[in-house]
């Protein structure tokens, strides 16, 4: 149990040391609203329609596509600097999931996930 010590001192810490950070940003803040704080942000107009109005999923649907996709096509650094020592079958590999990340891309491009109208 004493080789954990080091690990449950050190969450203990973390907790500790997050808690402090987080009362000292909401005591030493201040709380008086100004203008500035006010104002529409960026856009230069009054908000027109409630925050909770309904989004369309296309917003949703090409984020995740793009974050799983985007991750997909980072796995494949590690395989980019090793390329010359990893040998057959790592070129069989990575082919796989290049060949199977193309196929997702068809198969959303052919159910017309990346088309706006």
């Amino acid at each position: 149990m004493m080789d954990y010590l080091p690990v449950l001192v050190f969450i203990g810490f973390s907790l500790i040391f997050g808690i402090i950070l987080v009362a000292l940003g909401y005591f030493l803040s201040p709380k008086k609203d100004s203008v500035e704080k006010l104002s529409p942000y960026e856009c230069g107009f009054e908000a027109f329609e409630d925050a909770r109005m309904k989004f369309d999923v296309r917003f949703y649907l090409v984020a995740i596509l793009f974050i799983v996709f985007d991750l997909e096509l980072a796995f494949l650094i590690p395989w980019a600097v090793v390329w010359r020592e990893v040998g057959i079958v790592g070129i069989a590999a990575v082919s796989v999931f290049l060949f199977l990340l193309v196929v997702g891309f068809a198969y959303e491009w052919k159910r017309g996930a990346l088309e706006w109208e």
